[in-house]
């Protein structure tokens, strides 16, 4: 630390040959130094602030993911285990509570992520800013398995602690169906679709929430105000689980079933839910959101965005020497020529 925190030099008092007092312009505590402001100082006062530096992104999307499904699956267990006469005498939840749940459970996970990770939460976003935004693929494995293990912790919380409760609506701690409590983690289709229908359910919930998080954060919309952006998250959630959540459960991101999914075959539900409807699990809330935010990125972009970092705008050869033989070099008025 001797090459951050320079110690203060101390002199012998002119009064007492063995008291040592320290200069005005010298530090006489250490602990409080500030070092945001000083350009000459490392941007890491310590050891842990290094470390934190390379980690702090993926621990914002665990903890986004955690918040999103700690909330959304707490969410879907309340309102539907209360429904069970032998564990509450009324109903603490509904459609509507549970839908509640899921928008701000990833509002608040995307607040909480924004600033350090950019608030992804969902292996489809991350996937499809890769491919279309020029976020770095070799960031995304790493994004993904943070988003995968917090989505699973947070499910992980909430079976804890409704652990009792589902005891009691299957009829003993032995027991574990998808029918009667599975479905509270992961998501399942109505049995009257058809498999191409849930998948393009998913498909088009995901395309429009990829669409939500592109005109919010689209500068030509706004921009959004500084916290603004999670709001309307909010609201984008909230308004397709209301309305195109019923058939398929409204997954719309692969971490948020394959957590939970992954939690319930190791607490009991076994393998059954992963062979529900020949891997159901893999081709509709894996693939369908996927595919879904990749043709939502694309057209938007297509269609309406202007920034450079889209490959849609990505310059053409001749609009690049264009720039090189007519805009690179300017002329300034008293005819020097200044590089641009």
């Amino acid at each position: 630390m001797t090459d951050i925190i320079e110690k203060p030099n101390q002199r012998r008092s002119e009064t007492s040959t063995t008291s040592y007092t320290t200069r005005h312009n010298d530090i006489s505590t250490l602990g409080v130094v500030d070092f945001a402001d000083c350009e000459q100082c490392s941007r890491y006062p310590n050891r842990w602030s290094s470390i934190r530096e390379h980690v702090s992104a993926p621990a914002a999307e665990f903890m986004g993911a955690f918040i999103l499904c700690l909330l959304g699956c707490g969410g879907n267990c309340q309102a539907n285990l209360s429904a069970n006469k032998s564990v509450s005498a009324s109903p603490a939840g509904d459609a509507v509570t549970s839908n509640l749940s899921w928008a701000i459970g990833l509002s608040l996970g995307v607040w909480i992520s924004a600033n350090y990770s950019g608030g992804h939460l969902n292996p489809a976003v991350t996937i499809a800013f890769a491919t279309v935004r020029g976020f770095p693929w070799k960031k995304v494995p790493i994004y993904l398995l943070a988003q995968l293990l917090g989505a699973l912790c947070g499910a992980g919380v909430v079976y804890a602690t409704y652990f009792h409760a589902i005891n009691i609506v299957e009829g003993g701690s032995n027991i574990r169906t998808i029918a009667a409590s599975g479905n509270l983690f992961g998501t399942y289709a109505a049995d009257y679709l058809t498999s191409v229908s849930a998948f393009f359910a998913e498909f088009i919930g995901s395309a429009m929430l990829l669409t939500g998080i592109f005109m919010f954060t689209d500068k030509k919309n706004g921009p959004a105000p500084p916290g603004v952006v999670p709001v309307g998250i909010f609201f984008v959630v909230l308004g397709i689980s209301s309305a195109l959540g019923m058939n398929t459960g409204a997954a719309l991101n692969p971490a948020r079933d394959l957590g939970p999914r992954i939690l319930t075959a190791m607490v009991g539900y076994g393998s059954a839910v992963f062979n529900f409807r020949n891997q159901y699990w893999l081709w509709c809330p894996i693939l369908g959101p996927i595919f879904g935010m990749i043709v939502a990125a694309f057209f938007y972009d297509a269609m309406l965005y202007r920034g450079s970092e889209s490959i849609t705008n990505k310059p053409s050869e001749e609009a690049e020497r264009h720039h090189l033989h007519s805009c690179a070099h300017r002329t300034k008025p008293h005819g020097a020529a200044e590089i641009v």
